[in-house]
């Protein structure tokens, strides 16, 4: 049955208070309504129904004041019942596992190797999944998995479309973990869950507009403005792998030269690095150990690679001019000194000198290493954020209401 009206208000109001706790929590329930706007009256109902299921918990000790104690109100991050979700990054050489809280941080995080040779198959990601669900289940209420991965993906019914590097088309990936795990599933673009986490966890200034630029073995990104991210038709918005490199000279097997893929993406970066003798076999992971252990060639390709990221950079800079534009690259992620590499290649090539003159617009994503391990779990948060009532209505992959790893639910009323 569709939700009435007045359903519709209630979920509105539900999402209002959760998102207010989190930005603003531990808070009062009467700081929620002149914070948020409601009314008093539809904090109560609201706040009642989140601590009903478990979103949210009264803090211990009353806030001071006369008449009704002003009991402090969080977000349910606690060890005991606090509800978590899985995480499921799916990259082209391994797979990351993570079990993240309410507020984004990452409790667990596992990354596991694909079996050579060949694509991965959803079935081995999600035995390997299952087992590290096993390892670290603690009894606490497991609201679902969230998967994240590059390429084109439909969200709407969880379809990887296109993922060239994994050799996937038209997979319904969502609906294929579903079955394995007796979990709830959401899966969308990578680029697209760094976003949402960016929004939801990250710098305030992520919700008023942002410009994510991903650079692994797929190359992509996305744009949201006040806290909604871009999917365009089909889902199929961030393809930026044939953005042009202002100088770059690198033959793409498009034909053409100078496309982002081909000039700076994992693949091409590993490939060069074997190439010169810097490392044994085509990994940036080991490029970038060989740059922290003091090989100059090895910086001197990172820094390459960074240029080439800041002058593409510039071109989506200049075309959205966001409050702040996060780039996901692994050298700048772990390494300021290359993440000021990309700063300075976008001030030379930006034509609004906006971003050279404010270098903290340009980031590094504010969950550092683990970027994807709690993005992919934001893919599923994501959704719960927006709308908390959607945990009890049916029509998912899977029946309503908080799920155990045994599929076995526990309680949750609307």
């Amino acid at each position: 049955m569709p939700p009435t009206a007045g359903d519709s208000r209630a979920a509105a109001n539900a999402a209002t208070v959760l998102r207010t706790v989190l930005e603003h929590g531990p808070v009062a329930r009467s700081a929620i309504a002149r914070l948020s706007g409601l009314s008093p009256a539809a904090v109560s109902r609201q706040t009642t129904g989140l601590l009903r299921s478990g979103l949210l918990r009264e803090l211990p000790g009353p806030a001071a004041g006369v008449g009704r104690p002003r009991i402090p109100l969080d977000l349910h991050t606690g060890a005991i019942g606090g509800p978590i979700a899985a995480g499921l990054h799916i990259g082209v050489p391994s797979a990351t596992f993570s079990l993240v809280d309410l507020r984004g941080t990452v409790l667990a995080r596992r990354t596991s190797p694909h079996p050579s040779p060949g694509a991965p198959g959803a079935a081995g990601i999600a035995d390997r999944l299952a087992a590290f669900l096993r390892e670290f289940d603690t009894g606490r209420p497991l609201l679902g998995l969230g998967v994240a991965l590059g390429g084109w993906v439909r969200p709407a019914d969880g379809t990887v479309v296109r993922h060239e590097a994994l050799g996937w088309h038209d997979r319904p990936l969502a609906a294929q973990l579903a079955e394995r795990l007796r979990l709830r599933v959401r899966v969308d673009n990578h680029a697209r869950a760094v976003a949402h986490s960016e929004i939801l966890f990250g710098r305030p200034e992520a919700r008023r507009s942002i410009v994510h630029l991903f650079i692994g073995s797929v190359v992509d990104a996305a744009f949201g403005i006040e806290g909604t991210v871009h999917q365009g038709p089909g889902a199929a918005a961030g393809d930026v792998a044939h953005l042009p490199v202002p100088g770059s000279r690198t033959v793409c097997p498009c034909g053409r030269t100078g496309c982002l893929q081909a000039t700076a993406s994992d693949a091409a970066l590993g490939a060069e690095a074997l190439r010169l003798g810097i490392v044994p076999e085509p990994s940036v992971n080991l490029l970038v150990d060989a740059a922290a252990a003091g090989d100059p060639r090895a910086d001197r390709l990172l820094r390459e690679r960074a240029r080439a990221v800041g002058s593409a950079a510039a071109v989506l800079f200049d075309v959205f001019n966001p409050a702040v534009m996060v780039i996901t690259e692994l050298s700048s992620v772990l390494h300021d000194g290359y993440l000021d590499e990309i700063r300075a290649a976008a001030a030379a090539v930006s034509r609004t000198g906006s971003a050279p003159g404010d270098p903290d617009r340009i980031v590094a994503p504010h969950a550092g290493p683990a970027v994807l391990s709690g993005a992919a779990a934001t893919v599923l948060l994501g959704p719960l954020f927006r709308d908390p009532s959607h945990l009890n209505r049916e029509g998912e992959i899977t029946p309503s209401g908080y799920w155990s790893f045994t599929g076995a639910p526990l309680a949750f009323e609307p």
